[in-house]
């Protein structure tokens, strides 16, 4: 018995010890602030750029975690595996959605990825708003930080975001 409770002992202190080295190692680097040049994007097909802030890749990392990772979760499409939110699958769409405003116009009214026809019915949209409740309430603020998010993956984790099965 007394054996047993050394090792419990032994254990707490260990358990301790580990959670106290990923509180001082492993919190910091996750809360490190994007810089400036990650946070810039392509605002629209002339090629023009925009400085997400802070808040707003955060708030667009929550809104699309919320809203969109159901299905998109990583960057992938679960239900075509065959495009994802990857800076290529979304510069080949026709139109192509590689900019913030492509993008919101996308999540406004959604098409086909040849753009043949619209999706909204299967598609979460505001267009779709009454069959797709989680976009009821998003403003045109939210959709730019949604997009902004999704665009600046390419930079934040290039080699995962749009990965499929390989990583998620």
């Amino acid at each position: 018995m007394l054996m047993l409770n050394s090792l419990i002992m032994l254990l707490k202190k260990f358990m301790f010890l580990l959670i106290g080295t990923f509180l001082l190692v492993a919190l910091p680097a996750l809360s490190i602030e994007l810089d400036e040049e990650t946070r810039t994007i392509i605002l629209d097909s002339s090629g023009q750029s925009v400085t997400l802030t802070p808040e707003q890749v955060k708030r667009g990392k929550r809104l699309f975690n919320n809203s969109c990772a159901q299905c998109h979760n990583g960057g992938i499409t679960k239900t075509n595996p065959n495009v994802g939110l990857e800076l290529e699958s979304l510069s080949l769409a026709t139109p192509a959605r590689d900019t913030v405003v492509s993008l919101i116009d996308y999540m406004k009214d959604p098409t086909s990825y040849d753009g043949q026809y619209s999706i909204a019915e299967l598609h979460p949209s505001i267009k779709s708003a009454e069959i797709f409740p989680k976009m009821r309430n998003l403003t045109d603020e939210d959709l730019f930080s949604v997009a902004g998010y999704i665009l600046l993956q390419h930079k934040v984790s290039p080699d995962k975001w749009g990965g499929g099965k390989i990583y998620y």
